[in-house]
């Protein structure tokens, strides 16, 4: 991250490693069921975490995509309220 900003509030419920087929910048790692190849789901990590790709980081997307259009407290708020989003499906 370019500058000092609190980090995403994840809380690791992997519901978005769970629905990777819902996103074409991520269904390349759908391993058929629509959960990440990548997702342990015995202990919730990600097998890949220090190579991620960029759409699987936050603050990656943000600089890339967002930066020029929102702050970083409004793209935590959206994204967050798609976490939640998600973890009702």
């Amino acid at each position: 991250m370019s500058e000092h900003r609190q980090a995403f509030p994840c809380n690791r419920c992997m519901q978005c490693c769970k629905r990777v087929h819902l996103l074409p910048q991520t269904a390349g790692m759908d391993r058929g069921d629509g959960v990440c190849r990548h997702l342990d789901e015995t202990d919730g990590r990600c097998r890949i975490y220090a190579n991620r790709p960029d759409i699987c980081r936050v603050d990656r997307q943000y600089e890339l995509n967002y930066q020029r259009t929102m702050t970083w407290d409004a793209f935590v708020e959206i994204n967050a309220a798609a976490c939640k989003q998600l973890q009702t499906m």
